[in-house]
């Protein structure tokens, strides 16, 4: 069974079946067979289907954005974008795939050599609960346009959501299977990847979890991109602007009470501005309020779960006890429900569990740096590499610090954020392969290349 549970209140909701292996295999077998047929779809028919399904989405973005805030207490002045941003992706892949994926036609020895892109077949998206709509669909509308169909094993914490998509897609009339939601246990995930319809698989989740499912695939000769977890780095030079540094960072801090894995978690100050910038951040952490996600005036809601909000607490208590300093926060609250309270941690060193792992939560680290040369070894200083952020006025010294970041994007003087047009994902600890842009749907179609003599 998988368990619904209200982070805000901490009682369940209900339970819901999972499938068993016998049903598991069924229903995978269904979204295969679907394939021959979905696949020999133009890219006009398939579009129309994925537009069909932004309509729905949009339709339902109340009762959707209500199921996130209850399951996984996201304030429902995050959910309602965050659905919008799910059919605007919709859209995006449904206009631009074919573009996409057009030939290229490469000059070679033959008369005419070139290379198309094929879908793979039935794919296996591994999906986590902190953004449950948007990350199913930065999974589904590029895999689907390029001619695949999807089973999506999503997080147990969001049944209800899940199964909310997979219904999206039955109201919006697309043809049956192409999308299949799989309710299951987390051991059956194993025979998932095994099985030998499954060509591809996507993972977005932990570190831990995502090893073994790479693991897995890999001893399958099977393709799979991961976005893992991050602890991203923010420079702030004694230059930037920053009054507006000050305020996009927090805003990248506490989005989804901090349960984002491109926020900025670890903010490197130049040593001339250090404490005017903390002045400035403990201004506006200090207002911000937590409450029920169903509040349209709450900013932050609960930790999703009891687990992550005591593993929280630990890090700040470790962190305080290798010599940091907290200005906010930092008390585990006595209430009902799995809040965190924004937490400022300020002189934060390398060697301290703030720095060196990834917190998932409203809790900010700050770090002094002397120079620019130290805040870019101090960024570096990880192994995390999913985003980073610049701020400062030379453009010169941006670009520099941009090109030498180890990280798979970089924002100059703005947020580090998700876009369907452009590329997204990391290196290092943080994972490989390329999601949204021209470059994510080709991460799961076959480049085949064609010789004529």
């Amino acid at each position: 069974m998988l368990t619904a549970t209200n982070p805000f209140t901490g009682e369940k909701i209900d339970s819901f079946p999972c499938l068993t292996k016998n049903e598991m295999y069924a229903r995978i077998g269904e979204a295969n067979a679907a394939f021959a047929e979905w696949s020999d779809r133009s890219f006009n028919e398939r579009g129309e289907v994925l537009h069909a399904v932004a309509k729905q989405l949009r339709a339902e973005k109340h009762d959707l954005a209500q199921l996130m805030a209850l399951e996984m207490g996201k304030p429902i002045k995050e959910g309602i974008p965050e659905v919008e941003k799910a059919a605007l992706c919709a859209e995006f892949y449904a206009e631009n795939a074919e573009r996409f994926l057009a030939r290229d036609t490469i000059a070679s020895d033959a008369s005419l050599s070139y290379v198309c892109y094929q879908p793979l077949g039935t794919l296996l998206g591994i999906l986590p609960w902190n953004a449950p709509l948007w990350l199913a669909f930065r999974y589904l509308a590029p895999a689907l346009m390029a001619g695949n169909t999807c089973v999506m094993k999503h997080d147990p914490n969001v049944p209800q959501t899940a199964q909310a998509i997979a219904n999206a897609f039955i109201k919006a009339g697309a043809p049956e299977n192409i999308m299949v939601n799989l309710p299951l246990e987390t051991p059956e995930v194993e025979l998932a990847i095994r099985d030998p319809r499954i060509m591809a698989i996507s993972f977005t989740g932990s570190g831990g979890a995502g090893r073994k499912v790479a693991e897995i695939a890999g001893s399958e000769i099977k393709p799979c991109v991961l976005e893992l977890g991050g602890s991203d780095p923010s420079i702030i030079l004694a230059d930037a602007d920053l009054e507006t540094a000050a305020d996009v960072v927090c805003l990248s801090r506490v989005i989804n009470a901090g349960q984002s894995c491109i926020a900025a978690k670890r903010i490197i100050v130049e040593a001339e501005i250090y404490n005017h910038f903390i002045d400035l951040l403990s201004t506006r952490l200090s207002k911000l309020q937590l409450g029920d996600p169903l509040q349209p005036n709450t900013d932050i809601g609960p930790i999703a779960r009891k687990d992550l909000q005591l593993n929280l607490h630990r890090q700040v208590e470790d962190t305080v006890a290798a010599g940091a300093k907290c200005l906010l926060g930092g008390e585990l609250p006595d209430a009902e429900g799995f809040f965190y309270p924004v937490t400022l941690l300020t002189d934060v060193t390398p060697t301290m569990c703030a720095f060196r792992e990834e917190t998932f939560g409203p809790i900010m680290a700050v770090i002094k740096a002397e120079n620019h040369e130290h805040a870019l070894e101090l960024a570096n200083d990880t192994e995390y590499g999913l985003g980073a952020s610049v701020w400062t006025r030379n453009s010169e010294l941006a670009s520099h610090l941009a090109m030498q970041l180890q990280a798979g994007q970089v924002a100059i003087n703005g947020i580090v954020k998700t876009d369907p047009r452009l590329p997204s994902g990391g290196i290092k600890g943080s994972g490989y392969g390329r999601e949204l842009g021209p470059h994510g749907i080709h991460e799961f179609v076959n480049a085949k290349q064609v010789w004529i003599k």
